[in-house]
């Protein structure tokens, strides 16, 4: 099983990601999540889908993008870590991202069915390594980080946005419809 890494193995910017990935077997933790996020969307009307709580931010669409993409880049990185590279993986600019993804143009549904992919590869890369691979060090966006580390900032990003949907977009959604 899968042990939370030591807080030397990440930058601080990570703290909180790690600090609220619970307890237990990541992996089954990571497929879990898909489900709970898809569970938490499941009754989200269109209009609601391409809400934002304050000018500038990104709908709940572009959410659920952006942790794909995400996801996407984190598993180039822990792929790269563990199999030993030493140079530096390049960082990334989320909102460039989201900006050049137009993820309203899609349905929630086909984003979250991307996003149950990626997930999925990301359980199977991650069965495939052993603990030396997970110790790995590299160097990702001018850091060092463990390839465990990163398996848990994937969980702990997910639940951040997660949260950020119920309490930023869907209760705020709802009190406004009321």
């Amino acid at each position: 099983m899968l042990k939370k890494p030591e807080t030397n193995e990440y930058p601080p910017y990570y703290k909180e990601y790690i600090k609220n990935v619970p307890d237990g077997d990541l992996l089954q933790i990571l497929d879990d999540q898909q489900k709970k996020t898809k569970e938490l969307l499941k009754d989200v009307s269109e209009e609601t889908e391409e809400y934002q709580y304050a000018p500038g931010k990104w709908t709940i669409k572009e959410v659920i993008g952006h942790i794909t993409d995400t996801e996407r880049i984190m598993c180039y990185r822990l792929l790269s870590i563990a199999r030993g590279e030493k140079g530096m993986l390049p960082g990334y600019k989320d909102d460039d991202y989201v900006k050049r993804g137009q993820f309203n143009r899609f349905s929630l549904s086909d984003l979250l069915h991307h996003q149950a992919l990626v997930r999925q590869h990301t359980i199977l890369l991650l069965s495939s390594l052993d603990e030396e691979a997970l110790r790995q060090r590299g160097n990702a966006n001018g850091s060092e980080v463990t390839a465990r580390a990163i398996a848990y900032i994937i969980a702990g990003h997910e639940i951040h946005h997660r949260r950020l949907i119920n309490d930023r977009y869907l209760r705020d959604a709802l009190n406004k419809s009321l």
